[in-house]
Parts: structure tokens; sequence; C-alpha cells
């Protein structure tokens, strides 16, 4: 497998942040899109940012390939033509408003990869798969297409419809999966900072 591209998902209304982007919202003197880029620029061999609205930076911007803002698969599609016209055989996703994410995610995603066919591994925690952290292969983009023109949305039906392979990590603190979506989840974060 040829390094994978990396992908961040921040094409999302931000809603329950009353519409601001949360690529823009500060933490610890940061922004969040620039912590993400910290975090994953050394794990990949480049990085573009799923974005449906303009975003002040230095990347690849891919916004939604499909109309009608779908939700991270939307971006996941986004990101997989992409890669595809990169030569690419994989992108790793992660979300924008999720902070703590592990340094080293992209090795425990490649070490799981060897349960999938393909490599599409998905990072899970005790409680709960995180969907938006994964080693997604080009070649899911015709079926990833398919389902969204369907109708389907949810990460994890098509996860699992996939039969994606799990990359575990542990419960931390900070949680490496924490999720700012609400002012108070930020608030929450900027403790930890």
């Amino acid at each position: 497998m040829i390094e994978p591209l990396g992908l961040i998902l921040a094409g999302g209304r931000s809603t329950r942040m009353d519409g601001a982007s949360k690529a823009d919202l500060p933490l610890g003197g940061e922004r969040l899109i620039d912590r993400c880029a910290e975090r994953l620029l050394p794990q990949v061999r480049d990085i573009a940012v799923n974005a449906n609205e303009p975003i002040v930076g230095n990347w690849t911007i891919l916004p939604d390939t499909m109309p009608g803002h779908l939700g991270p698969l939307a971006g996941v599609l986004a990101g997989l033509e992409w890669a595809a016209n990169q030569g690419a055989s994989h992108i790793v996703t992660v979300a924008v408003d999720t902070p703590f994410f592990p340094c080293d995610l992209v090795p425990h995603l490649l070490m799981a990869a060897d349960g999938h066919p393909d490599g599409l591994t998905i990072a899970t925690t005790p409680d709960w798969e995180h969907g938006t952290f994964g080693l997604w292969p080009v070649s899911l983009s015709d079926p990833l297409s398919a389902f969204l023109a369907s109708g389907g949305r949810k990460v994890r039906t098509f996860t699992k419809d996939q039969n994606a392979a799990l990359a575990p990590f542990p419960d931390t603190t900070p949680p490496v999966f924490f999720n700012i979506n609400t002012p108070d989840d930020l608030a929450q974060a900027q403790t930890w900072v």
C-alpha cells in the first residue's frame, strides 16, 4: 500500500454552533483546522480539506461532489475521487471538530487494515465506532456513490455493510475522539488544552 493521503472532514453546517465554521473555532490559541493539520500531516503523504465554504489556509479544498449537504460520507467520496486522481490507493479521514485524535492514528489503522480485503478500517474505542476516523480504499468510490445516491447517509451503516475492519484505541483523558459540537463542548475541550 502506498502511503495514504489525508482528508480533514470540515464540510458540515455547524448547526449546533450557530453556523460558525468549526474549522475556524479557536482552541488553545489555534484554529481547529490548524490543530488537525498538525496532527495529521506527519502521518500521511499530503492532506486536503473537505469543505463547502471557504477556509483560510494553504490546503487543497475539496467541496462535496454530490449536491445537498449529504453528510460526512459525501466528504469521504470527494476525498476518494481526489485520491484516485493523485494515484493514491487509500485516504485517511479525520474530523475537524475532534482535536485530540491520536498522533499515531494512521499506524494503528494500517495495522488493522489486514482485517479487510481492501483495507477499509475504522477507529473504535470500547464504547463506540468512530467512522469519520478511518482508512478508506479508493476502490470504494463506486459503492459509496451508489449508497449516497440511494439515500444512505449513516457512516456506520455503510462501513458495516462493507465489513470494515476495526482499529481499537483505548479510553483516555481527554477522550481521543472527543467531538466538539456545541459551545459547551468547546469549553470542555479548553479545560484539557
